[in-house]
């Protein structure tokens, strides 16, 4: 038996895996799906790698692999830098730069986001963070092949994110010795697949794998995504 770690992205939470986590357990795997605090402006990136590493402190090296869901990315390198596992996966993520902030990248590589998913945002709270607030935007971009009513309640449990974490300079040195997988959903409105293709191949020598679907398989291919999850133990 695996156990998997499930860290989400931005705005989600550890809800977002709750149709993943059954198909995995149907397959003789065990699931945490754990939820980051990025409603906290004072955490980093490394804090959230805390979170994760305090709910996986348990598992044997053999016997676990983290998978990174979008700015989820940036999070679980960190994990791997931490502690031993057997795979790391990235979905349709994001992954860090070594010693440069996440804005930095960000300003840098047009290529890496949709340029338009920020008008769906609204400006900055009192303590920097951002949430949805154009609904439609936030379906197009997150969950362009869900049905409606998925795409209702998730968008209702959107949370907002601290932008706190996109200014610290990453922790790494260098990428963790680590086998690793990134998974491309061909649709993805917010994570640009020829990105992430060529991003996969050249900052993590990883194995790409390709789905069909947008930028939430975990809501509308969780069988499939768990098929592919599962070849990795």
């Amino acid at each position: 038996m695996t156990t998997f770690a499930l860290v989400h992205g931005a705005w989600h939470g550890a809800w977002c895996w709750e149709r993943l986590v059954p198909e995995l357990e149907a397959l003789g795997h065990r699931a945490i799906a754990i939820d980051l605090p990025i409603e906290d402006p004072s955490a980093s990136f490394d804090d959230y790698a805390d979170a994760v590493c305090e709910a996986v402190v348990d598992q044997p090296r053999d016997d676990l692999v983290v998978v990174g869901h979008s700015l989820g990315g940036l999070t679980v390198p960190l994990v791997a830098a931490r502690r031993p596992m057997r795979h790391l996966v990235y979905l349709c993520a994001l992954t860090p730069i070594p010693g440069q902030p996440f804005v930095q990248q960000m300003r840098e590589d047009a290529a890496m986001l949709n340029a338009d998913y920020p008008k769906g945002l609204g400006p900055k709270d009192a303590l920097g963070r951002r949430a949805w607030v154009d609904n439609e935007l936030a379906a197009f971009h997150l969950f362009g092949d869900c049905d409606d009513a998925t795409i209702s309640a998730a968008v209702a449990r959107l949370r907002p994110q601290a932008l706190n974490p996109y200014g610290v300079p990453c922790s790494l040195r260098t990428f963790p010795d680590v086998a690793c997988t990134y998974v491309v959903c061909a649709e993805d409105r917010m994570v640009n697949p020829d990105w992430s293709r060529a991003m996969a191949r050249d900052r993590l020598g990883a194995e790409i794998v390709e789905m069909p679907g947008s930028h939430s398989p975990f809501l509308s291919r969780p069988k499939e995504l768990a098929s592919i999850l599962a070849r990795r133990t």
